[in-house]
């Protein structure tokens, strides 16, 4: 059922729509006149032609992020990724190496993992960041020890917008020889990402963030001479023997589509995307104590992180009932707990529980930002 059209959508970092375009190119890949065959099928041309579509995209994700093809890796999304990157090199290092270094304010499928793999034994050191949400190198290398396994550092924060010194950290991995893990989910296709000068060993993407389909990412992995990252699913050996299992053709060339399209408008978008930011924030002009959690000299203009001190953030998000934001990552957002990012970044319990997180994108208007800021400041002013 289609939503009213007073509601204004301004969650983009928990998913954003599939672009048009994209939305055309999946329907090429579904029915009996598409190209819908089984990609490992090589005994026919059905198979040849959705093998043909899978390399394709892959060449188009590769574009995006300056790789060689043969270094992407089909996945269901970036938690996959992420968990394909860390457990592989737990399970082939961990006889060796047994210490991880990640931060607090990663994502829950970063968080998790390493979590899981401490209960298996392995030491995990999860970094503070600085109070404007940044992990730095300077903090990575106090932590890197002759037994470092691998660090993960996420790219963009899912919650904050704030970037990460992802060039520096990879030089200090380089530096000590150490396995560098990033988790580009929020990034790809809105940061630049060249792993032709980036030293990175694994990075982790999916479609859905960039306007194309749920379920389908990948996850870049250096070619290494030295180096085999064993799989978490077996069966097939698809994917060169990391990551067995049937294509998703139609996930997949859409991927390839909306990451094309990144590639393509990315300059632009960003600019249209600091501008609405900026509007938004004129827009909220006046609030008495209002906290940026998204420092705009190391954020992405798509994600704004808000405080409203003294307030209720989930009263707040009740109280804005056609605007369509949220009060932290999509994937904890059930639970009534203060952001564990917030909280990392020195936050009190009550700030933390009244911030919300705004996000912009492709499809959002100068008139949807300005009728959003408007709401906001009426409610604010009614809640006292």
């Amino acid at each position: 059922m289609p939503l009213p059209q007073s509601m204004i959508y301004l969650d983009y970092a928990a998913t954003t729509p599939v672009d048009p375009k994209v939305a055309e190119t999946l329907a090429k890949f579904l029915g009996v006149d598409g190209v819908f065959a089984n990609p490992a099928s090589r005994s026919h041309m059905f198979g040849w032609q959705a093998e043909a579509a899978v390399e394709h995209a892959r060449k188009q994700v590769a574009g995006l992020l300056k790789a060689d093809t043969r270094e992407i890796v089909w996945t269901s999304g970036a938690t996959e990724a992420n968990n394909l990157a860390i457990k592989g090199v737990a399970e082939a290092l961990g006889d060796e190496k047994r210490h991880i270094i990640t931060s607090q304010t990663e994502h829950k499928a970063v968080l998790d993992c390493v979590g899981y793999l401490e209960g298996k034994g392995f030491e995990i050191t999860r970094i503070q960041p600085c109070s404007n949400g940044r992990i730095t190198a300077e903090q990575v290398r106090e932590h890197v020890r002759s037994d470092t396994a691998l660090i993960s550092i996420m790219h963009v924060n899912n919650e904050t917008g704030v970037i990460n010194d992802v060039e520096g950290v990879g030089a200090v991995a380089q530096e000590f020889d150490v396995l560098f893990h990033i988790d580009a989910a929020q990034s790809a296709g809105k940061v630049p990402i060249d792993t032709q000068s980036l030293a990175v060993d694994f990075i982790s993407v999916c479609a859905h963030k960039i306007y194309g389909p749920k379920g389908v990412g990948a996850l870049y992995v250096r070619r290494k001479p030295d180096f085999v990252l064993p799989p978490l699913i077996h069966g097939g050996g698809h994917e060169r023997g990391m990551r067995s299992g049937t294509l998703p053709t139609h996930q997949i060339a859409a991927m390839g589509a909306c990451f094309d399209m990144a590639a393509e408008l990315m300059a632009a978008e960003q600019s249209r995307l600091s501008k609405l930011k900026a509007l938004f924030l004129d827009g909220l002009s006046g609030i008495a104590g209002l906290i940026n959690n998204s420092p705009c000299d190391y954020s992405v203009p798509g994600i704004l992180n808000l405080a409203f001190p003294n307030q209720d953030g989930q009263l707040l998000l009740s109280a804005l009932p056609n605007l369509a934001i949220s009060s932290g990552s999509a994937c904890t957002s059930a639970t009534m707990a203060p952001s564990h990012v917030l909280k990392a970044m020195g936050l009190s319990d009550e700030l933390a529980l009244s911030s919300l997180r705004f996000s912009f994108g492709r499809f959002t208007t100068e008139e949807q930002v300005l009728t959003a800021s408007s709401q906001l400041k009426s409610v604010l002013a009614k809640l006292g």
